[in-house]
C-alpha cells in the first residue's frame, strides 16, 4: 500500500506578493501626498512673500523719483508698487494688492533733526484669496498666514 501525504497547496512567491504592493501603496500615499502639498504651498507662499517684499521697496525707490506735488509722489509708488511691471503684479489680478502709503516725521538715532519719511507697505490678504487651494478646507486655516505684508521706508530729506 502506497499512502500518499496530502501537501497543502502553497503559491508560488509571486503569486503570494501580488496584493501587497497595492496596500502598501495606500497607506504609505497619503502621507507622501500631503509632504508635497506642504512643500509647494509653503514654497509659494514664499514666493508670495519675497514679491510683495521686493514690490514695496520698488514703491519707496519710485516715491524718491522728483514729484512737484505729494499726489505724484503716491502716484509713482503706487505704480511701481502694485502696476503691471511690479514684481507683485501676478498677485494684483483683480486688485488684491492694498497698497498703502504713509508720510511722516521721522528722527533716527544718528541724526538729531527731524526728517520726512515715506512709507510704503504692501499687502495680500492669503485666507481669502489663496493661491494653491486649501487641502481640508478651512481647517487649513491654521496652517497658512492670513495675510502677506511688507513694508518699506525711506527718507525724503
Amino acid at each position: 500500500m502506497n499512502h500518499r501525504v496530502a501537501k497543502p497547496f502553497v503559491m508560488p512567491p509571486q503569486r503570494r506578493q501580488r496584493g501587497i504592493a497595492a496596500i502598501e501603496f495606500a497607506f504609505i500615499f497619503p502621507i507622501f501626498f500631503l509632504i508635497f502639498y506642504g512643500i509647494v504651498t509653503y514654497g509659494v507662499i514664499f514666493v508670495a512673500q519675497q514679491s510683495i517684499t521686493m514690490a514695496a521697496e520698488e514703491g519707496a525707490r519710485a516715491a524718491l523719483r522728483y514729484a512737484a506735488n505729494p499726489d505724484d509722489r503716491e502716484t509713482n509708488a503706487k505704480n511701481a508698487a502694485t502696476g503691471n511691471g511690479s514684481a507683485a503684479a501676478w498677485l494684483n489680478a483683480n486688485n488684491r494688492l492694498v497698497f498703502e502709503p504713509t508720510a511722516q516725521k521721522c528722527t533716527y538715532d544718528a541724526s538729531p533733526t527731524q526728517s520726512n519719511c515715506y512709507t510704503v507697505k504692501v499687502s495680500y490678504n492669503y485666507r481669502q484669496n489663496p493661491l494653491i487651494p486649501l487641502l481640508l478646507g478651512p481647517l487649513m486655516g491654521f496652517a497658512v498666514p492670513e495675510k502677506l505684508s511688507s513694508s518699506a521706508t525711506i527718507q525724503i530729506d
